[in-house]
């Protein structure tokens, strides 16, 4: 047998024996402290396939198999599952000394993001982090977003070529994720900003998003070629807000109405101002951080309305009869959006079937008891709560996988959710099952802005448009989990017809 073909044998041999040993431990009686571990074959790989294929369907076999609380081996990782209300209280509320965000995901956001910011700080800095960007999040703020936002609907649907005409179809992926990106820019950063979003802009969005690559989270400073795209993005995106905050300082004013004005004017508790580099990193971040979300979610919800044409004509005529005025409609305003209940079961619907993010992870830092099961999580693991699995159970949500915008109207409430536009129907408790924008110290700061945002995209393109699904295929895409961020399944296309013009005001379309 020559050279070669031996250290082929041999290498098959070692694997084999691996596998044999890998096997042998897992028939072996398991320390009853230890949550069960789910079944795999190939050592370090572990459950990586079945996992990265489909998360939610993963989570399904297991709990059916293993319960609420179980191990999974992820390239070597150690994941341990707890899914249900009560798993979602005990991950998203646990303390920051037992169960740590930082440690997961700071080396996957900071090359993005960018240094000092979000997970690259202490939680004590990252909290007066989101109280300075909440500036931009009050009822005052988000009633001066709305026109804003259809302002820029309006210009979108107007100058973009798949919107010309009387007919046509659109990739609603793409499309939504451009009008995402000019509404919240303009929204949140100012006409500046907004002013830069060129095609060379949106290269540097693009290359900045493919840092959230999932190889990142093994290799997040590898020389790979998409990784070196992403810090060179990084570097031109943060030069050219460090070029906007370094015009304004020279200009001599003080104060302005944007995000970037008030951060100017921010101070740490300390005492120290907010440097300039961190104010372009938490200007990166906003853009950034909110966009998976509020692109994902706008699509899958015109797809379900192009999929449900009479939801859609029920949404345009809740327009009609609720604010409407001898048949025609005024320019939206924030206050309309409590005139549009469907509207907002619509996005609720949508975010609670279609949620972006599947896994929420923390690394253990000392060994923590699972109360009732005489579980003890040890620091050798990373607990993993998934706010989707109760979304999608049938025990809160009958006919949970069904996307059913009336299923609101006969649900109460969360006893502890507001019913006014300025918080519209958001639980604060982490024990409920519905928390699309998670929960705890992490949880989003930008949810009224995402929720505002996208009922003012929806509500102006129905009133703009009637979807429906073309004739090769009327059902609607499955979910691509082949990012680290959950979207439609390519191609996600969409017919539309243009409605009669019956807004006051708009320019001809």
């Amino acid at each position: 047998m020559d050279g070669p073909l031996s250290f082929i044998v041999l290498i098959f041999g070692a694997f084999g024996v691996l596998v044999a040993i890998n096997l042998l431990r897992q028939a072996l009686p398991q320390n009853r402290k230890e949550p069960p571990t789910v079944f795999h074959i190939v050592p370090l790989l572990g459950n990586a396939v079945s996992y990265g294929m489909d998360p939610p369907a993963f989570f399904a076999r297991c709990r059916a198999k293993y319960g609420d609380v179980f191990t999974f081996i992820l390239l070597g990782k150690k994941i341990t599952c707890y899914f249900g209300i009560d798993g979602n209280d005990f991950i998203l509320n646990g303390k920051q000394e037992d169960l740590n965000a930082e440690e997961i995901y700071s080396p996957l956001t900071t090359p993005v993001f960018g240094s000092d910011v979000v997970y690259d700080c202490p939680n004590s800095k990252l909290m007066e982090q989101k109280k300075f960007v909440k500036f931009g999040l009050t009822q005052r703020a988000l009633e001066c977003h709305v026109p804003l936002i259809e302002q820029e609907v309006v210009n979108y649907i107007g100058t973009e070529p798949s919107f010309q005409g009387q007919s046509g179809t659109i990739d609603v992926s793409k499309c939504l994720a451009e009008i995402t990106i000019f509404t919240a820019s303009r929204a949140l950063q100012g006409q500046e900003v907004r002013d830069k979003l060129t095609a060379e802009f949106a290269t540097l969005y693009h290359d900045l998003d493919m840092g959230f690559q999932p190889i990142n989270f093994l290799m997040p400073w590898a020389p790979l070629p998409q990784n070196r795209k992403r810090d060179a993005a990084h570097a031109t995106m943060r030069a050219i807000y460090m070029d906007i905050i370094e015009s304004r300082r020279r200009s001599g004013l003080k104060e302005g109405s944007d995000m970037i004005w008030n951060l100017m004017n921010c101070t740490y508790k300390n005492g120290t101002p907010v440097p300039d580099k961190e104010i372009a990193h938490m200007m990166i971040t906003l853009l950034m951080a909110g966009q998976h979300t509020s692109s994902s979610a706008s699509s899958w919800t015109i797809l379900r309305l192009a999929s449900r044409p009479d939801i859609a004509e029920q949404l345009y005529e809740e327009q009609l009869s609720n604010l409407g005025r001898g048949g025609r409609l005024a320019p939206l305003q924030y206050s309309d959006l409590n005139e549009l209940p469907l509207l907002r079961n619509v996005v609720r619907e949508t975010l609670r079937v279609h949620s972006s993010i599947h896994s929420d992870m923390r690394k253990v830092k000392r060994p923590i008891e699972v109360p009732g099961t005489g579980y003890v999580i040890t620091p050798d693991k990373v607990l993993l709560a998934s706010p989707l699995v109760t979304a999608l159970s049938d025990e809160f949500f009958p006919n949970a996988t069904e996307w059913d915008p009336h299923r609101w109207e006969h649900r109460e409430m969360d006893e502890n959710a507001k019913t006014d536009m300025e918080e519209p129907f958001i639980s604060r408790g982490t024990r409920s099952p519905y928390l699309p924008f998670g929960a705890g110290r992490h949880r989003c700061i930008g949810e009224k802005f995402a929720y505002v945002n996208l009922s003012v995209i929806v509500a102006t393109m129905v009133r703009s448009f009637r979807f429906y699904l073309s004739d090769e295929g009327k059902a609607v895409p499955k979910t691509d989990y082949s990012s680290l961020f959950s979207r439609p399944m390519q191609p996600a296309l969409v017919c539309w017809e243009r409605r009669r013009q019956v807004v006051d005001g708009w320019p001809s379309l």
